[in-house]
């Protein structure tokens, strides 16, 4: 199979720069996010990743791992940004993480 000849993405913007090309597209943002009524479980939500972005923000984290299941039950998602160093301890902390969730539901 052939390899395709590279394309001028500029073709056809007669003598515009490339920086104008590339900024002609951005879209700004509202100036201002609407507020959003949250109930008791959603605040407490926010409140928790609020604490932990103040943390970070304050350079007094270096690792995070989030898991978080949808509004309606049917997704669980999990993120992470860890140093190679505290993957074991992140681990041990979820595991107790884990049993310490079992036990409050029963």
């Amino acid at each position: 199979m052939r390899t395709p000849e590279p394309r001028d993405v500029t073709e056809g913007f007669g003598e515009m720069k490339r920086e104008q090309t590339m900024t002609s597209s951005v879209v700004p943002f509202p100036a201002h996010i609407a507020p959003a009524v949250a109930d008791e479980d959603t605040a407490s939500i926010i409140a928790v990743l609020q604490d932990q972005l103040a943390l970070a923000r304050e350079g007094r984290l270096r690792s995070v791992a989030v898991v978080s299941v949808s509004a309606d039950g049917e997704a669980i998602g999990t993120q992470w940004s860890c140093k190679g160093s505290d993957i074991s301890n992140l681990i041990g902390k979820l595991t107790v993480l884990t049993h310490d969730m079992m036990a409050a539901r029963k």
